[in-house]
C-alpha cells in the first residue's frame, strides 16, 4: 500500500506542478490558475476548423475500427435470459431517476429552489439503477456484494474529478453556468458532492456491460502488446506524460486533448517503473475486454451527462478549439471521444487506490462467472 500511496503522491505532484511550469515558461502569470473559485477566463480559443475536425475524426475512427469490427464479426454465445427478476429497489431507482430528470428540466416556479441541486440525486438514481440491471443479469452487483468498495468510490471520485477541474484551468474547455453566486465554501461543497458520482457511475456501468459477452466478443483473443523492457518503457511514458502536462500550460490551444491522456500515462508509467501490473497488463495475452467495456461505459455515462445537462438550470458548457462547431447537446461531437480514455482513467485510479486485495477492481460478470456464482449461492429476498 505504501508503494501505491507513493505513486499516487507522485501523480498528484506532477499534475499540480508541471502545468504551472508550462505557464511560467510561457512568460504568463500563474496567479489566475490558482484563484478560488476558478472563474477567470484567460484562454482565447481558436475558431472551428473543418480540416482539423476531419483529421481528428479519421484518427479516432482508425483507432476504434479494429475493435468494433472484431466485436461485430465474432460470434458470441450469449445467455438467453437473466438469472433473476429485476429487484424492487431497481424499480424505485428508475422512478426516482425519472422524477429527478423532470425536476432538472422543468421550470415551474415552485421547483426553482431545488433545480440547481438535482445533479447528485439524479446520478444516485442512475447508479442504483445500473446496479439493479447488473443484479438482474447475474444475481449480484457492486452495491450489494461489494458495498465497502462501492461507497469508497464516492470520496475517491470527488478527488479524482477535482484533478480534472484543475487541469481544465489551463485549457478552459468547459465552464459552469446557472448555479448563481456562490461563496468559496459553498462552491467547494456543492461541486465535491456532484463530482463524487463519477466513478460509481462509470464502473457500475462497466460491470453491467461485462454481463453481456456480446459487448466484448472476440477481444479476449485480440492484438497482443508485450513490453520486454517494462522499466525502460515506463520511463519513456513518464517523459511523454510530463512533457504533455508542461505543454498544456505552454500551448493549451493545441495540446488540450492531453488533459484526458496525460494522467493515465502517469499512472501507467509509474506502475511500470515499479514493475507493477497495470490496467493494460492483460493485453500481453491479447485480452482487451475490460479496457473496451470500461471505455464504452464512460461513453454511455457521457451520453447521459450531456443529455441531462442540456436543459438543466445549473449546467456546464464547452469552449473547445477547432471542433466547437458540430455539437450534440452542448458537447462538440468529436468531444465524445474523450470519454473513451477517461473510462480507462477511471479504472486505473480505482485499481491504484482501491486494489483488488480489498475487494476492489472491476468484477468479471461475464456469462461463465455468472453461472458459476449462481450455482453456489442461495436465493435472495428479491428473487423470492
Amino acid at each position: 500500500m505504501s508503494i501505491r500511496l507513493a505513486i499516487l503522491s507522485c501523480v498528484l505532484t506532477l499534475g499540480l506542478v508541471l502545468p504551472l511550469l508550462g505557464v511560467w515558461w510561457a512568460g504568463k502569470s500563474v496567479a489566475p490558475y490558482l484563484e478560488w473559485p476558478p472563474t477567470t477566463r484567460s484562454v482565447v480559443h481558436a475558431p472551428f476548423s473543418w480540416p482539423v475536425s476531419i483529421g481528428l475524426l479519421l484518427l479516432i475512427t482508425g483507432l476504434l475500427a479494429p475493435f468494433a469490427l472484431r466485436v461485430l464479426h465474432t460470434t458470441s454465445r450469449e445467455r438467453p435470459a437473466a438469472v433473476t427478476v429485476f429487484p424492487w429497489w431497481g424499480w424505485g431507482a428508475a422512478i426516482w431517476t425519472l422524477v429527478l430528470w423532470g425536476m432538472a428540466w422543468t421550470r415551474f416556479e415552485w421547483m426553482q429552489p431545488f433545480q440547481a441541486h438535482t445533479f447528485f440525486p439524479l446520478w444516485c438514481g442512475y447508479i442504483v439503477l445500473v446496479n439493479a440491471l447488473t443484479f438482474r443479469r447475474v444475481g449480484r452487483c457492486m452495491l450489494l456484494n461489494r458495498p465497502r468498495y462501492f461507497f469508497l468510490l464516492f470520496p475517491l471520485s470527488a478527488g479524482f474529478w477535482w484533478c480534472f477541474e484543475y487541469l481544465n484551468r489551463f485549457v478552459q474547455n468547459w465552464y459552469y453556468l446557472g448555479a448563481g453566486e456562490l461563496s468559496a465554501g459553498a462552491y467547494l461543497l456543492r461541486a465535491t458532492v456532484s463530482f463524487s458520482t463519477v466513478l460509481p457511475a462509470v464502473l457500475g456501468t462497466a460491470e453491467w456491460l461485462r454481463s453481456y459477452p456480446r459487448c466484448s466478443a472476440g477481444l479476449d483473443r485480440f492484438v497482443r502488446i508485450r513490453f520486454l523492457h517494462r522499466k525502460m518503457w515506463g520511463w519513456v511514458l513518464l517523459c511523454l506524460a510530463a512533457g504533455g502536462l508542461v505543454g498544456i500550460g505552454l500551448w493549451p490551444e493545441y495540446l488540450f486533448p492531453l488533459v484526458w491522456v496525460a494522467p493515465l500515462l502517469l499512472i501507467v508509467a509509474l506502475r511500470m517503473i515499479r514493475q507493477e501490473a497495470t490496467i493494460f497488463s492483460d493485453t500481453a495475452h491479447g485480452d482487451w475486454r475490460t479496457l473496451w467495456v470500461v471505455a464504452l461505459a464512460a461513453l454511455i455515462c457521457g451520453w447521459f451527462w450531456e443529455m441531462w445537462n442540456f436543459y438543466s438550470l445549473a449546467h456546464w458548457e464547452y469552449a473547445v478549439p477547432f471542433v466547437q462547431g458540430v455539437t450534440l447537446f452542448h458537447m462538440p461531437l468529436l468531444g465524445y471521444a474523450g470519454y473513451l480514455p477517461f473510462g480507462l482513467e477511471c479504472l486505473a485510479v480505482a485499481e491504484l487506490c482501491l486494489p483488488r486485495t480489498s475487494a476492489g477492481g472491476l468484477a468479471d460478470y461475464g456469462a461463465e462467472a455468472a453461472v458459476a456464482d449462481l450455482a453456489q449461492r442461495k436465493p435472495t429476498v428479491a428473487e423470492r
